[in-house]
């Protein structure tokens, strides 16, 4: 193919971006390719750039990228965003395209099916596995519920994600620029919500619904 497009593949590893870039290449032998590793120079470059396509990791050091989509989506409102993670499509898909992105992609695929969602996501403008074709078949016309995990807002999963990992009240405080009595009362209300009362019990339910 010789189309001409103008991608950005953004993650913070660079061995990601490399690998993305050469499948990009690949399928569109004419295309630019930009390769970013934060997001601070993601935001730089979208106000001189016009990008056809980003292929978007959900976690940076200097933040999450769920909170920045409409952001993404004032500076180029005719981007395409394909979220590309190894965070767990069941929990993070939808909260990704409720906020404004054309698809998600786990890093898990192969190149075969990395190629296949980027071409659909070119050529319609969307891009959903067949796993998260059944989820909204099952979550909104079956109604079944069955990952506690969705009970939690976006910003109540990002800090049980930080809590899971080892980081403590005021680590949390510095990572998410909250204050101590906020990330307290987030941490109330994640336990109240999931059921459990201590950080054993929370981890251990992470563990068992982040696949489902």
């Amino acid at each position: 193919m010789t189309n001409t497009y103008t991608f950005i593949t953004a993650d913070d590893h660079s061995v990601i971006t490399k690998s993305i870039s050469y499948i990009l290449k690949d399928l569109y032998s004419k295309s630019i390719v930009l390769e970013l590793n934060c997001i601070s120079d993601l935001i730089k470059t979208l106000y001189i750039q016009t990008v056809d396509l980003l292929l978007l990791d959900i976690t940076f050091p200097d933040g999450n990228t769920l909170n920045i989509i409409p952001t993404i989506r004032k500076i180029q409102p005719n981007i395409k965003i394909l979220i590309f993670s190894g965070m767990e499509e069941n929990i993070y898909a939808l909260r990704y395209i409720n906020a404004g992105a054309n698809g998600y992609l786990s890093k898990l695929s192969s190149e075969e099916e990395i190629k296949e969602a980027i071409k659909e996501i070119m050529v319609s403008g969307k891009y959903l596995s067949e796993k998260i074709q059944d989820k909204i078949t099952n979550d909104y016309i079956f109604k079944k519920v069955t990952n506690p995990l969705e009970a939690l807002s976006n910003r109540e999963l990002e800090i049980t994600h930080l809590m899971i990992e080892g980081y403590g009240n005021t680590e949390i405080c510095s990572v998410l620029d909250l204050q101590k009595s906020t990330v307290s009362t987030y941490k109330t209300r994640i336990f109240e919500k999931l059921g459990v009362d201590n950080l054993s019990d929370l981890i251990q339910l992470f563990n068992l619904y982040k696949k489902i």
